[in-house]
């Protein structure tokens, strides 16, 4: 099993549509690369804190590897907006990729170099190991499994059929 924290805007779109793709075990939010232990939403929403909205995913990667967890990230992100996704900005909603094993830095650098041919824009989305990570409050969990009706900028249906669980 292998892990890595992604932050693509507000985290519950980002938990919803990885944890339903085949070799994803588990998935939590959180708030990540922050300068205070164990902020609050509150805190983070603040935009002193230093967090980001996070997403951690636990994969199995002899079933999904990591250069196609980061084809689905790119795929519901927009990496070339600064601190913003969807109708949802300020810092906590800047996007990142965040990593604990050195060995994969390279497969995530030379990943995103090739997806900026696709750009004529930069690519801004921050590549840096994993500085902290906070389990986001309860209600945060599994969020849009639990409220009907509830909002997300992420397009659910951008994983293909083959893909999902």
């Amino acid at each position: 099993m292998r892990k890595i924290w992604l932050a693509g805007g507000c985290f519950w779109g980002v938990e919803a549509y990885f944890q339903q793709l085949k070799g994803v075990i588990e998935t939590k939010v959180g708030y990540g690369q922050g300068n205070i232990e164990n902020p609050t939403y509150q805190q983070v929403c603040s935009g002193t804190t230093g967090y980001t909205e996070v997403c951690e995913v636990t994969y199995d990667d002899e079933m999904i590897s990591l250069g196609k967890v980061l084809e689905h990230f790119f795929r519901i992100i927009d990496p070339t907006t600064l601190n913003r996704q969807g109708p949802d900005h300020g810092t906590q909603y800047r996007t990142g990729i965040y990593y604990t094993d050195e060995g994969e830095s390279d497969t995530i650098f030379h990943f995103v170099k090739e997806m900026q041919k696709n750009y004529t824009e930069d690519i801004v989305v921050e590549i840096e190991p994993v500085m902290n990570f906070y389990l986001a409050e309860e209600y945060h969990q599994k969020y849009l499994d639990k409220t009907i009706g509830g909002y997300c900028h992420v397009n659910l249906r951008l994983a293909k059929p083959e893909e999902k669980k």
